[in-house]
Formats: C-alpha cells, sequence, structure tokens
C-alpha cells in the first residue's frame, strides 16, 4: 500500500479507494454525496480529492466513531436491567 504523503497533493479515486480500503464505486459515491469534497479537473472532469482533504474526512470518521461508542456506553449507563439495580436519580 502506498503512503498517502507519497502521492502528491491531489489522489484519484482509485488512490482514495486504496487508502480508504474500500471499492472505487463506494470513493465516487461519498464524493457526490459531498461527503468527501473532491473537485473536477480537466476536459473530462476527472475527480480529484485533495490528500489534506482525505485526511480531515478519516479524522472526522473517527472522532463520529468516538462520539458513538460514548453516546451507546452512556445510552445503557442507566439502564437498570443491565446492571440488576434501581434507576439513578
Amino acid at each position: 500500500m502506498t503512503a498517502i504523503a507519497d502521492l502528491g497533493r491531489f489522489l484519484t479515486l482509485a488512490d482514495t479507494a486504496e487508502i480508504l480500503n474500500i471499492s472505487a464505486g463506494q470513493a465516487y459515491a461519498l464524493v457526490r454525496s459531498g461527503e468527501l469534497p473532491a473537485i473536477k479537473i480537466g476536459a473530462h472532469g476527472q475527480w480529484r480529492v485533495e490528500r489534506d482533504a482525505l485526511e480531515r474526512y478519516i479524522a472526522a470518521m473517527y472522532e463520529e466513531s468516538r462520539r458513538m461508542s460514548l453516546w451507546q456506553q452512556s445510552e445503557h449507563a442507566d439502564l437498570p436491567e443491565l446492571f440488576d439495580r434501581a434507576p439513578r436519580g
């Protein structure tokens, strides 16, 4: 696998897919939905993802995952049936 820093400023969708370990179609869907910022370059309008934008996307996904984990932990923290005790409050 190629290191992200070795690829230059702009990545193809194939490069992006390889880095994220997803299909090119999934990378295209992320771009088309606007979830992953990208630009079209050239007469044929080929998509390019800026390396820094991909790094920010990855960091945001880690943060979202962390927050979901914390939310799920807190959601179950006050369920007495899970801990065989009376509810707090």
